[in-house]
């Protein structure tokens, strides 16, 4: 049977993905069948597998450590949040409902048996588990019946490395706080501390890490430096808008302005990471319309909440900013819920996220009714001839994967003066490989349910080209830019930087519980 090492956090966002991450690409490195697991995960961020099965997208990041393919036995339990009390529960890769927390947080050990199923599946296929907590193991109102962190250290009879985030202050509070709230039963799991996001002189740190290890009776097996690694995970999103460049917005430096709308319930923010590769190429992030100044594409993703954040949209003047530079030809591009958005209508007839209509914002003659059933599969397929800024896409290849509820048909009449120039039914945007047809375009305006669609070799460079072209510019930079390599180049400079910082000796003792 496999294995197992534990990392848990003493809050969320300390790194606990990116270490998990690390430690799955070094014991790959050191010849072991390695896999990831995390018994529940809460984010927005989530993947499809060759199955059709969800799961988050954090233990898939880790699962591409491994060097392994995804599978929702890595991750049983998905929440995804729908509203600021509830989420929509995901069982092995399946929607069970939308529940209330306190309704899951009772029902939470119904589940247990589905974690431990998955689990075992695992151990008979990997010689070493590396198991993700979540948040903090020390949240004393949510320790009874708990299932991902000390409960799941138990479950799996797992050491734990407790991992604190210096760059955020009172590390040391962090890690001597968390330990004393836990069980002594638990303290004893607890085999090493990790500082992690460290910046300047070790040395410094010297005399504050005898005290913690002879405070708590645990040894510092690492201080691991502020790592600017390039993977997505569910905490992408909060690492780069703490950059400067995404802190202080658009860099003017830059030829090409591409905005991306961060809508409340924003998820799968990922699918616009490969344009941070660009060097002419200025990413930022906006939620108020004097961020869409100057942009040259406007990108709206997918969000788990399409009616409550289309009405935020309204509510905040980004609609009319998006609606206005339209008019301006602005190029604008919508993926799943940010492509339901841009039609003309969305209706819910069976109650998915309340019921009820919500108008369009108008600038696609399209027509979405959500549906009860989740759409949930792998794609591949082609451009078909596109029109307008983007048509260089015309004929080349994309792969992705679609997850949505709702069903969304191309309307027969042109119904706003904003549309004249299109064709009646507006045309679809790409051709999948079953002979079904995805999205819609008119004019500069896109729209697809395919997340991943950028990530095909070829495709983000040819739009970069074409927004460089309309400034009588082109990319300065024409090296071959193939992301899978970079991707694999960014697992091992975080396994290099993990290995050179940490006490690897120490790390393999507490694996073989020497």
């Amino acid at each position: 049977m496999a294995k197992a090492i534990m990392v848990q956090g003493t809050m969320s966002n300390v790194g606990k993905s990116f270490v998990a991450a690390a430690l799955c690409r070094i014991f790959k490195q050191d010849g072991f069948r390695v896999c990831p697991f995390k018994s529940q995960n809460m984010a927005l961020n989530s993947y499809i597998t060759n199955e059709g099965l969800e799961m988050g997208r954090a233990q898939v990041m880790q699962a591409q450590a491994a060097g392994i393919e995804p599978s929702v036995q890595m991750n049983p339990i998905l929440l995804k949040p729908n509203s600021d009390t509830g989420s929509q529960v995901i069982v092995n890769g399946e929607v069970r409902g939308n529940m209330k927390a306190a309704e899951y947080y009772r029902r939470k050990q119904e589940l247990v048996p589905e974690i431990k199923k998955a689990y075992h599946a695992l151990e008979a296929l990997y010689d070493i588990i590396v198991i993700e907590g979540a948040g903090s193991p020390a949240e004393i109102n949510l320790k009874e019946n708990d299932i991902v962190n000390m409960g799941m250290a138990k479950m799996a009879d797992a050491p734990v490395l407790l991992v604190g985030d210096i760059d955020r202050g009172g590390v040391f509070a962090q890690l001597y706080g968390t330990l004393k709230l836990l069980g002594k039963d638990e303290q004893q799991r607890v085999k090493g501390l990790l500082i992690n996001k460290f910046r300047g002189d070790k040395s410094i740190l010297d005399t504050g890490l005898t005290q913690i290890e002879t405070l708590t009776g645990v040894p510092v097996i690492g201080t691991l430096p502020y790592m600017r690694i390039d993977l997505d995970d569910e905490d992408s999103l909060s690492r780069r808008l703490s950059e400067d460049i995404h802190r202080h917005g658009y860099n003017s430096e830059k030829p090409v302005k591409i905005v991306i709308v961060r809508l409340p319930r924003i998820s799968n923010f990922t699918d616009f990471s490969v344009f941070e590769q660009f060097e002419q190429v200025s990413v930022s992030y906006t939620e108020s319309p004097a961020g869409l100044k100057n942009a040259d594409l406007i990108l709206l993703p997918g969000t788990k909440s399409t009616m409550s954040d289309l009405l935020w949209l309204r509510q905040s003047g980004l609609e009319a900013a998006i609606q206005k530079a339209a008019q301006q030809g602005v190029t604008i591009f919508g993926i799943c819920g940010g492509y339901q958005m841009l039609g003309q209508e969305i209706r819910d007839p069976d109650n998915v996220e309340g019921g009820a209509y919500v108008k369009g914002i108008g600038l696609l003659p399209i027509v979405t009714v959500f549906e009860e059933k989740k759409h949930r599969t792998q794609v591949r397929g082609a451009f078909r001839k596109i029109n307008g800024t983007l048509e260089k896409l015309t004929g080349m290849s994309f792969t992705g994967y679609e997850i949505h509820h709702g069903n969304t048909v191309r309307m027969q009449d042109r119904i706003r003066d904003n549309m004249q120039n299109c064709t009646q039914n507006g045309e679809a945007f790409g051709e999948l490989s079953n002979g079904l047809l995805d999205g819609t375009q008119c004019q500069n305006i896109y729209g697809t349910y395919v997340h991943g669609i950028f990530d095909e070799d070829g495709v983000a460079d040819a739009i970069v080209q074409a927004l460089l072209e309309q400034k009588g510019l082109r990319m300065e930079n024409t090296a071959h830019y193939d992301r899978e390599t970079y991707r694999q180049q960014q697992y091992n400079l975080l396994a290099d930087t993990v290995r050179n910082n940490m006490d690897m000796d120490r790390l393999y003792r507490i694996l073989n519980r020497q």
